[in-house]
């Protein structure tokens, strides 16, 4: 393998800038997108189903591109970066389509495309970082990674509530009406502009390393093979890896279980928590969600970079450990709270959390995978993803509506129990050695 050299912090920088805004994207999902369904419709035991799209998408496409991505190489066009710049194209795309959904099923049709978009876009840009960057620089490029995830999300979630203050009507009765409030079109225009625009940057700024002596002949072999081998590999290569996984990887399973289905359940009820416990209506409550979200992304900008040296000194599995804990004590304390200001406050403990989840794992990750499977283990972490995702989606409606009275609240505190649990889990984690 080729050694890598050191980069700079600008260098780091602009290598991450296209992360601002896939997560832009990813921001308005979490907030923006189960209000638009609320508006078209839907019901509070209808949310989990209605978000299939994503663990769906994100269990197909993400290991299927990095599969084909660590077999790919052009000396024009490099590696990684035509994955993600077709993914983020698809995703403005969706973005300036959605406000316009006149039916729930388009709405739910287009948050199925924009997700093969994100998740076209996400993948390669995660094996991305860990290619160009040597091991003792891997925590701080995932973790500055981490900080354009929150700057992504602090801009969309921003950007909700500061057109609505711009923007909004009361005369108009959004607040009431079934209709998806015109102030909320602003938001998704400046996320497709934002999806292809920093990809183009980071794209521009970043040149790929080419593959080895060794890579490039295996790629070479592979596009020798006949049409039908070549759509095989992928899946073959998705295989392999799975029974070759390093038993850490298994054991980080076992905490992306109850980390991720408590973060969706976050994602679905934190808008309905506020209609429920301090009476808003929904755009109020899209608007105090997206303060909520704001804040929470905020502290993970704040935080995300402190972290390296903490996760240095300490080790990444105490710093993650301690996140989730905190995470969890976050996410129980938001019902209890009947100030809309102060209940702001917890948020700075979950970005705290945000900020090591999105960051830590993968440097641990990155550091145990050979260079030339990175890519398919990368899509292998999103699998340990968006599985809990597409457990939480299936099984938490009836949840909701049979063992939770179809109280908003009541999921949220059960998702403050599971990042506790999850939290525990973390603490069988044996750090790579190659972290010491």
């Amino acid at each position: 393998m080729n050694s890598k050299p050191s980069l700079s912090f600008w260098q780091i920088f602009n290598m991450n800038v296209g992360f601002l805004g896939i997560q832009f994207s990813f921001g308005l999902q979490q907030t923006a997108v189960n209000p638009i369904f609320s508006f078209l419709g839907a019901h509070h035991e209808d949310l989990p189903l209605l978000n299939l799209a994503g663990p769906v998408t994100g269990l197909i496409i993400q290991p299927i591109i990095g599969a084909i991505s660590d077999k790919t190489w052009s000396p024009r066009f490099g590696r990684r970066k035509p994955f993600f710049l077709i993914g983020a194209l698809i995703g403005s795309l969706c973005l300036f389509a959605f406000p316009y959904s006149p039916s729930l099923w388009f709405a739910v049709g287009l948050l199925w495309i924009l997700d093969v978009g994100n998740n076209m876009a996400m993948e390669p840009y995660r094996a991305f970082v860990g290619d160009k960057l040597p091991n003792h620089q891997l925590s701080f490029g995932y973790q500055m990674q981490s900080l354009f995830v929150g700057a992504g999300i602090v801009l969309a979630n921003a950007s909700i509530f500061i057109f609505q203050d711009w923007f909004s009507q009361p005369e108009t009765l959004d607040s009431v009406s079934n209709s998806i409030p015109n102030w909320l079109y602003y938001s998704f225009f400046l996320g497709a502009i934002l999806s292809v625009a920093t990809i183009i940057w980071s794209v521009l700024k970043t040149p790929e390393i080419p593959p080895s002596d060794n890579e490039l002949k295996e790629i070479e072999k592979h596009n020798a093979l006949p049409i039908l081998e070549r759509i095989k590999t992928p899946f073959l290569e998705i295989t392999n890896a799975i029974k070759d996984m390093p038993k850490f990887m298994w054991k980080l399973a076992g905490v992306y279980l109850f980390q991720w289905y408590a973060l969706f359940i976050y994602w679905q009820f934190i808008s309905p928590m506020f209609q429920e416990s301090m009476g808003f209506d929904k755009s109020e409550a899209l608007s105090q969600a997206a303060k909520m979200n704001t804040t929470y992304n905020i502290s993970t900008i704040i935080f995300a970079l402190a972290l390296v040296p903490l996760a240095l000194k300490w080790g990444g599995k105490k710093v993650y450990v301690t996140s989730l804990f905190l995470t969890g004590i976050a996410m129980i304390s938001i019902p209890f709270i009947e100030n809309s200001m102060l209940v702001l406050l917890p948020m700075v403990l979950f970005g705290i959390g945000w900020a090591a989840m999105m960051g830590i794992p993968y440097s641990m990750v990155s550091k145990i995978v050979p260079q030339e499977r990175r890519g398919v283990y990368m899509g292998i972490v999103n699998m340990m993803i968006v599985i809990p995702m597409g457990i939480q989606t299936i099984t938490f409606g009836p949840i909701v509506k049979n063992l939770l009275n179809n109280s908003a609240v009541n999921a949220i505190l059960l998702g403050g129990v599971f990042f506790i649990i999850a939290g525990l889990l973390a603490l069988r984690l044996q750090e790579p050695k190659s972290e010491k």
